[in-house]
């Protein structure tokens, strides 16, 4: 991977705690209360931030992040929820695009998930960090799935809501953040890319399926991202 000073965004302590502990020389700021890790892994340096839950936390966070540490590309790194039957619990999605799913001006004729000022629904992923990503998952022997990943303030947890978001946009993922991390990224044309591992299934049977596995699938997000740095 070319970028020598990387970025990574967590909305949880669970997703970031891996990656802290494996970081070397680090110290502790806060920046407009959020907290900054910074540290080097192997020829890395790296700015690890955990935002916080929801879109808004996540682009205070990246806008933070880009103006005090300047990196050279962002990453966010966490967990979701699957919205393809080809993306099973703890294998990874790597977003080619993120879309905003509660984004609506279509009253005003726009298309759903418009994002005035960029005009865009789908706001691109840098391929260059997809392609480290999906080198670093078969290595590792995690399964991955490359495709949109949906972003919303909302914990999406019934076969509906997941049904809507899939048909409208053809996303293969649902999380709260990456979109609003990929607006900031996009407007500073800083590279991006989400990696979400899969905590709850496509079934919808989230209150059986992620208490269990998001810890887990934290932790192998987390591994795909440090073999990544390498």
């Amino acid at each position: 991977m070319k970028y020598k000073k990387i970025g990574v965004i967590c909305a949880m302590e669970k997703e970031a705690c891996t990656i802290r502990e494996a970081l070397q020389n680090t110290r502790e700021e806060t920046r407009g209360g959020i907290p900054f890790t910074l540290g080097e892994y192997g020829e890395k340096t790296v700015v690890l931030a955990v935002c916080g839950v929801g879109k808004v936390f996540a682009a205070l966070c990246a806008q933070t992040m880009i103006l005090c540490y300047g990196p050279d590309c962002l990453i966010n790194s966490g967990v979701a929820g699957s919205l393809s039957e080809k993306l099973d619990i703890l294998d990874v999605a790597v977003s080619e695009s993120l879309v905003q799913h509660d984004m609506d001006t279509s009253p005003l004729g726009d298309p759903v998930g418009l994002i005035s000022g960029l005009n865009l629904v789908y706001l691109p992923a840098d391929p260059t960090l997809g392609d480290a990503a999906r080198a670093a998952a078969e290595r590792l022997g995690i399964r991955t799935l490359t495709g949109t990943v949906a972003s919303g303030d909302q914990f999406i947890c019934t076969s509906a809501q997941k049904e809507r978001i899939r048909g409208q946009f053809s996303a293969i993922a649902c999380e709260m953040e990456g979109a609003a991390v990929a607006q900031v990224a996009a407007v500073h044309k800083l590279p991006f890319v989400a990696l979400r591992a899969i905590s709850d299934s496509y079934t919808g049977q989230n209150e059986m399926d992620y208490p269990r596995f998001a810890a887990e699938a934290a932790r192998r997000g987390a591994a795909l991202l440090l073999d990544m740095l390498k």
